[in-house]
Protein backbone atom coordinates (compact mmCIF):
# COMPACT_ATOMS: atom_id res chain seq x y z
CA UNK A 1 0.00 0.00 0.00
CA UNK A 2 1.38 3.45 -0.68
CA UNK A 3 1.83 6.38 1.68
CA UNK A 4 -0.97 8.59 0.42
CA UNK A 5 -3.38 5.68 0.29
CA UNK A 6 -2.51 4.19 3.65
CA UNK A 7 -2.95 7.72 5.32
CA UNK A 8 -6.59 7.54 3.77
CA UNK A 9 -7.15 4.28 4.84
CA UNK A 10 -6.52 5.68 8.41
CA UNK A 11 -9.05 8.61 8.00
CA UNK A 12 -6.01 11.05 7.49
CA UNK A 13 -6.48 13.81 4.92
CA UNK A 14 -3.83 14.69 2.01
CA UNK A 15 -2.68 18.04 2.06
CA UNK A 16 -4.21 20.61 -0.20
CA UNK A 17 -2.87 20.21 -4.11
CA UNK A 18 -2.49 17.51 -6.42
CA UNK A 19 0.24 14.82 -6.56
CA UNK A 20 1.90 16.29 -9.02
CA UNK A 21 2.01 19.50 -7.40
CA UNK A 22 3.93 17.89 -4.73
CA UNK A 23 6.64 16.33 -7.39
CA UNK A 24 7.15 19.46 -8.92
CA UNK A 25 7.93 21.06 -5.58
CA UNK A 26 10.12 18.45 -4.75
CA UNK A 27 12.36 19.04 -8.11
CA UNK A 28 12.15 22.71 -7.55
CA UNK A 29 13.61 22.24 -4.20
CA UNK A 30 16.07 20.39 -5.79
CA UNK A 31 17.41 22.47 -8.61
CA UNK A 32 17.47 25.31 -5.65
CA UNK A 33 19.47 23.30 -3.15
CA UNK A 34 21.73 22.18 -6.45
CA UNK A 35 21.79 26.42 -6.98
CA UNK A 36 22.94 27.20 -3.84
CA UNK A 37 26.22 24.44 -3.51
CA UNK A 38 27.38 26.38 -6.46
CA UNK A 39 25.87 28.48 -9.65
CA UNK A 40 25.10 26.29 -12.43
CA UNK A 41 24.55 26.88 -16.16
CA UNK A 42 20.85 25.38 -17.39
CA UNK A 43 22.62 22.12 -18.70
CA UNK A 44 24.03 21.27 -16.03
CA UNK A 45 20.77 21.71 -13.76
CA UNK A 46 19.16 19.52 -16.21
CA UNK A 47 21.98 17.09 -16.32
CA UNK A 48 21.94 16.90 -12.30
CA UNK A 49 17.97 16.79 -12.22
CA UNK A 50 18.07 14.30 -14.95
CA UNK A 51 20.15 11.94 -12.34
CA UNK A 52 17.26 12.18 -9.87
CA UNK A 53 15.20 8.85 -9.56
CA UNK A 54 11.98 10.55 -9.04
CA UNK A 55 12.18 13.81 -11.74
CA UNK A 56 11.07 13.47 -15.21
CA UNK A 57 11.74 15.73 -18.59
CA UNK A 58 8.28 17.63 -18.08
CA UNK A 59 8.48 18.72 -14.63
CA UNK A 60 12.22 19.72 -15.23
CA UNK A 61 11.60 21.68 -18.01
CA UNK A 62 8.81 23.37 -16.02
CA UNK A 63 11.00 23.75 -13.41
CA UNK A 64 14.20 25.36 -15.39
CA UNK A 65 11.26 27.88 -17.34
CA UNK A 66 10.21 29.12 -14.00
CA UNK A 67 13.99 29.62 -12.46
CA UNK A 68 14.94 31.19 -15.53
CA UNK A 69 11.74 33.47 -15.04
CA UNK A 70 13.07 34.38 -11.32
CA UNK A 71 16.37 34.93 -12.59
CA UNK A 72 18.59 31.83 -10.67
CA UNK A 73 19.42 30.16 -13.96
CA UNK A 74 20.80 32.90 -16.36
CA UNK A 75 22.96 31.54 -18.59
CA UNK A 76 24.54 34.72 -20.03
CA UNK A 77 25.17 36.21 -16.33
CA UNK A 78 26.83 33.08 -15.31
CA UNK A 79 29.37 32.99 -18.24
CA UNK A 80 29.93 36.84 -17.68
CA UNK A 81 30.95 36.35 -13.74
CA UNK A 82 32.72 33.14 -14.72
CA UNK A 83 35.02 35.03 -17.60
CA UNK A 84 35.19 38.20 -15.21
CA UNK A 85 36.50 36.33 -12.32
CA UNK A 86 38.76 33.97 -13.80
CA UNK A 87 40.61 36.95 -15.40
CA UNK A 88 40.61 38.17 -11.99
CA UNK A 89 42.35 35.25 -10.89
CA UNK A 90 44.44 34.29 -13.18
CA UNK A 91 46.10 35.68 -17.01
CA UNK A 92 44.25 33.23 -19.79
CA UNK A 93 43.60 33.62 -23.13
CA UNK A 94 40.86 33.95 -25.04
CA UNK A 95 40.80 30.31 -26.23
CA UNK A 96 40.94 28.65 -22.93
CA UNK A 97 38.39 30.56 -21.15
CA UNK A 98 36.22 29.48 -24.32
CA UNK A 99 36.54 25.95 -23.72
CA UNK A 100 36.52 26.17 -19.85
CA UNK A 101 33.00 27.86 -20.35
CA UNK A 102 32.23 24.64 -23.12
CA UNK A 103 32.73 22.23 -20.80
CA UNK A 104 30.26 24.06 -18.83
CA UNK A 105 27.62 23.61 -21.29
CA UNK A 106 27.07 27.22 -22.39
CA UNK A 107 25.96 27.85 -25.58
CA UNK A 108 28.71 29.08 -28.73
CA UNK A 109 27.12 32.43 -28.70
CA UNK A 110 26.87 33.69 -25.13
CA UNK A 111 30.63 32.17 -24.53
CA UNK A 112 31.37 34.70 -26.87
CA UNK A 113 29.04 37.74 -25.69
CA UNK A 114 30.73 37.01 -22.74
CA UNK A 115 34.43 36.91 -23.72
CA UNK A 116 34.01 40.19 -25.84
CA UNK A 117 33.26 42.03 -22.67
CA UNK A 118 35.82 40.27 -20.13
CA UNK A 119 38.44 40.86 -23.06
CA UNK A 120 36.73 44.55 -23.45
CA UNK A 121 37.45 45.05 -20.03
CA UNK A 122 41.11 43.11 -20.02
CA UNK A 123 42.68 43.54 -22.65
CA UNK A 124 44.26 40.04 -23.53
CA UNK A 125 47.34 42.11 -24.61
CA UNK A 126 47.88 43.16 -20.99
CA UNK A 127 47.18 39.57 -19.71
CA UNK A 128 49.96 37.55 -21.78
CA UNK A 129 52.25 40.74 -20.13
CA UNK A 130 51.31 39.61 -16.42
CA UNK A 131 51.56 35.86 -17.74
CA UNK A 132 54.92 36.65 -18.64
CA UNK A 133 56.12 38.51 -16.12
CA UNK A 134 55.19 36.28 -13.34
CA UNK A 135 57.05 33.68 -15.17
CA UNK A 136 60.20 35.39 -15.40
CA UNK A 137 59.77 35.97 -11.68
CA UNK A 138 59.51 32.46 -10.93
CA UNK A 139 61.43 31.04 -13.79
CA UNK A 140 63.86 34.13 -14.73
CA UNK A 141 64.05 35.22 -18.44
CA UNK A 142 64.66 32.85 -21.48
CA UNK A 143 68.36 32.53 -21.80
CA UNK A 144 67.97 30.09 -24.80
CA UNK A 145 65.93 28.32 -27.88
CA UNK A 146 64.72 25.38 -25.72
CA UNK A 147 63.54 28.20 -22.55
CA UNK A 148 61.90 30.67 -25.28
CA UNK A 149 60.21 27.09 -26.20
CA UNK A 150 58.89 26.14 -22.45
CA UNK A 151 57.72 30.06 -21.73
CA UNK A 152 56.29 29.84 -25.62
CA UNK A 153 54.31 26.20 -24.17
CA UNK A 154 53.03 27.70 -21.35
CA UNK A 155 51.45 30.79 -23.05
CA UNK A 156 49.77 28.27 -24.84
CA UNK A 157 48.15 26.14 -22.42
CA UNK A 158 46.77 29.65 -21.12
CA UNK A 159 45.07 29.84 -23.92
CA UNK A 160 46.58 33.12 -25.94
CA UNK A 161 47.26 32.91 -29.52
CA UNK A 162 50.45 31.70 -31.26
CA UNK A 163 50.66 35.05 -32.94
CA UNK A 164 50.75 37.12 -29.75
CA UNK A 165 52.25 34.63 -28.45
CA UNK A 166 55.49 34.65 -31.03
CA UNK A 167 55.09 38.73 -31.07
CA UNK A 168 55.35 38.93 -27.02
CA UNK A 169 58.45 36.67 -27.41
CA UNK A 170 60.28 38.50 -30.25
CA UNK A 171 59.91 41.83 -28.09
CA UNK A 172 61.16 40.17 -25.18
CA UNK A 173 64.30 38.35 -26.89
CA UNK A 174 64.97 42.01 -28.91
CA UNK A 175 65.04 43.63 -25.04
CA UNK A 176 67.43 40.64 -23.90
CA UNK A 177 69.53 41.75 -26.76
CA UNK A 178 69.47 45.58 -26.33
CA UNK A 179 70.70 44.76 -22.52
CA UNK A 180 72.95 43.16 -23.10
CA UNK A 181 74.61 44.52 -25.97
CA UNK A 182 77.04 47.62 -24.80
Amino acid sequence: MEAGTASRARGETEPPGKPGDREAEKVTAAALKLLAARPRTEMQLRERLMQKPWANRRLIDDCIRRLKEMGYVDDGRFAESYASHRLSMRPIGRARLARELALKKVDRTTINRALDQAFGETGEDGLIDRAIQKRIRTHGSPADRRDEKRMFDHLARLGFEFDLIMRKLDALRRQATMTNDP
